[in-house]
């Protein structure tokens, strides 16, 4: 045996020197249960929902406390340490992780399909690293049914042949692997922390180039613009991806529509969900109606009226009302009071603040260029790592 042989390469030769087994995910499983709602009484419970779980980092972020009297219909499945949960609509959005100990005994949407490994013949973290590769994701593309809303079933997702090495192979695969999603975790919190900095420093140049006296005309936002409420459009209407975003209650698009309704160069603010955001279009989209679109006279850069009023967002966060669904007035947008200096003074405003912009967003090309390499670099292990000669059976 070469003394350069890995360390994968040489247990693969003491334990599967004629290939792996491929075998169903399924068959690798243990059963699930669902929950008796009936029979909890006033217990409560962490519901995690397909929106639940970040798509970027696989983890679990925002969840709901639930009881038997306000959980959701598609609130049923119980989820224990170790499992490994799938979402199973828009399966392509890549929802799935790990569930640790803080969701032990929890509840999740029957939107996932829940994977609970019997340890005697995968690990968790090997299912969770099977599930990320490529040619898991192939097979769910070819597998998922319905155009406007995709979806694969429970049984299409454990119908997935994986293969099989003995777990002190599998163990040596998944600590390489984890190694690398802990050196992506490293460098995400490198870039939000160095992104916070710059932030600060831009707002606070940008909240001192916004500061103006009695030498320039102050007029409240209505006198000045003419406010367009947006038009709904249905969801079912929407696209995943599209030339025209749609922006409602977020100021992340809800999806993509055929057409726009306003052009590049809008400034927008939201009045409900997010309400108080603002938001500048700078390419042509569609605004629901939940967002007003404000359009600016000659005399008014619309870029400068988005600058000015992000200065003002906490006085917007301040007037809306709480309640289910948090609103903001139209008249509170109104009668902001706005400075409004000779245009060639607006436009070098506006172009200072978009330089100081484009630093805090070269981040965007540095670290996130780092990060990115690193994920390609994992995918290409991944891929390697997960592909075994198949045994062939006499």
């Amino acid at each position: 045996m070469s003394p350069n042989q890995s360390k994968i390469g040489k247990l693969i030769t003491e334990y599967c020197p004629n290939g792996v087994e491929f075998i169903d995910l399924g068959d690798t499983l243990l059963p699930k249960e669902n929950i008796k709602w009936q029979s909890i009484g006033s217990q409560t419970f962490q519901y995690i929902d397909l929106t639940s779980v970040d798509r970027v980092t696989h983890k679990i972020s925002e969840t709901q406390t639930i009881n038997a009297e306000t959980a959701p219909s598609r609130a049923q499945q119980v989820i224990k340490t170790g499992d490994v949960i799938f979402g199973t609509t828009r399966p392509t959005l890549k929802r799935f992780s790990i569930i640790d100990s803080n969701f032990d005994g929890q509840i999740c949407s029957t939107g996932f399909c829940v994977l609970r490994p019997d340890t005697n013949k995968v690990l968790t973290n090997f299912i969770y690293h099977l599930i990320g590769s490529s040619d898991f994701f192939e097979y769910v593309e070819s597998t998922q049914k319905g155009a406007s809303y995709p979806a694969i079933s429970d049984a299409e997702v454990k119908k997935f042949k994986i293969p099989l090495p003995p777990l002190p192979v599998q163990q040596e695969i998944v600590k390489i692997l984890d190694t690398f999603t802990e050196l992506e975790a490293e460098l995400e919190a490198e870039l939000e922390a160095e992104l916070e900095a710059r932030k600060k420093q831009y707002e606070y140049y940008r909240d001192k180039s916004l500061t103006f006296g009695d030498d320039v005309e102050w007029k409240s936002l209505i006198e000045v613009v003419r406010m367009n409420r947006g038009v709904r459009v249905v969801r079912s209407q929407l696209e995943e991806t599209g030339e025209y975003p749609v922006y409602q209650n977020s100021m992340k698009p809800l999806g993509y529509y055929d057409k726009s309704n306003n052009k590049a160069d809008t400034t927008f603010v939201i009045t409900a969900g997010a309400a108080g955001e603002v938001g500048y279009g700078n390419v042509d989209f569609w605004a629901a109606d939940d967002c007003f679109a404000l359009i600016c006279p000659n005399n008014l850069e619309s870029k400068f009226l988005y600058y000015y009023l992000k200065v003002q967002q906490e006085f917007l966060f301040s007037r809306v009302r709480r309640a289910s669904v948090p609103r903001l007035s139209r008249t509170v947008i109104e009668k902001i009071q706005i400075p409004i200096p000779p245009l060639p003074e607006q436009e070098r405003i506006v172009a200072n603040l978009d330089k100081f912009d484009a630093l805090v967003n070269d981040i965007s090309i540095g670290l996130p260029a780092e990060l990115n390499a690193r994920r390609k670099q994992y995918e290409y292990y991944r891929g390697k790592l997960l592909t075994f000669k198949e045994y062939a059976k006499q």
